[in-house]
């Protein structure tokens, strides 16, 4: 187990990282990230983007509001559901999320870049994401059985 000074190193060094890297993200907020990426992964519907993000359906509501305004998502209804909405990114949203999604990840290589084993951080970030994917997918089990 890692010590407790460490581990705080660790969660410090990872929110100041996402700060640099969301600084490179042409004006788009980490929520606007999120939400752009997994509709772009197919996640078509709010509620459970909402759950597979891990957040309130109010927050996934107030950012898909706003990417729809800046013409980055559309929200089309569902037949056979008059409450729920398909959420698909427009032309437009893909290439501004592409050109985000590139340069924020040249600001994590140039931050990688000064670590002892670049190559080592940006995998075990890699991992991180997955570790946090079956996190929230345990999480959404656990909910769905209650």
């Amino acid at each position: 187990m890692v010590d407790h000074d460490t581990l705080i190193a660790a969660v410090r060094a990872l929110a100041r990282a996402s700060r640099v890297v969301e600084r490179a993200s042409d004006g788009l907020s980490f929520a606007d990230y999120r939400v752009l990426a997994a509709v772009s992964s197919g996640e078509e519907r709010a509620s459970r983007l909402a759950a597979r993000l891990a957040v309130g359906k109010p927050a996934i509501s107030a950012t898909v509001e706003s990417l729809s305004k800046r013409g980055l998502l559309r929200r089309d209804a569902v037949e056979g559901d008059a409450r729920a909405t398909s959420l698909t990114v427009t032309d437009e949203g893909r290439e501004l999320f592409e050109r985000m999604e590139g340069r924020m990840a040249r600001q994590l290589e140039l931050l990688a870049e000064r670590a002892p084993d670049p190559a080592a951080l940006i995998s075990s970030l890699a991992t991180l994401g997955d570790a946090v994917e079956e996190a929230v997918a345990e999480r959404r089990a656990k909910e769905a059985q209650a």
